[in-house]
């Protein structure tokens, strides 16, 4: 038996992905299915996710237990990466895109443009934050 938890958790994750697939897609004008893969955007899923672990497993193990404290620092780790690491890694495609095009159409045709959709914004991890863990309480209620 799949744990509640887990269950909880991977729900959230699909919902914010899918969100992304709706809002990115009608942003562009035509639908567009990479979204429900790609990291980065509004809202972090990568928070959300973890958030949504973290909050279940304290709403059922209690805050006091040993998987409570792995899951919180799981959560932290993935959400700071999410956010500085990641975030970083953006920045450095968007510069690094920016350099090519200023080299003129020859460089554009010699080096693959970069992904620019990696990293989260600090807005972007707390509405992850704030709507995985919603989503988490919500689940726990009435499950």
């Amino acid at each position: 038996m799949i744990p509640e938890a887990l269950l909880t958790a991977v729900g959230v994750q699909v919902l914010c992905q899918l969100f992304k697939v709706v809002a990115y897609s009608i942003r562009d004008g035509a639908l567009n299915l990479r979204y429900f893969v790609s990291a980065g955007g509004m809202p972090s899923a990568h928070a959300a996710f973890v958030t949504a672990l973290v909050v279940a497993v304290g709403m059922r193990a209690g805050i006091q237990s040993e998987v409570f404290a792995v899951a919180f620092v799981f959560g932290t780790i993935v959400t700071y990466d999410a956010f500085r690491l990641r975030g970083e890694v953006e920045r450095h495609a968007k510069r690094l895109n920016a350099l090519a095009r200023r080299e003129g159409p020859e460089s554009a045709e010699r080096f693959e443009r970069l992904n620019e959709m990696i990293g989260h914004s600090l807005a972007e991890i707390v509405v992850g934050i704030v709507v995985g863990g919603a989503l988490s309480v919500l689940v726990s209620l009435f499950v």
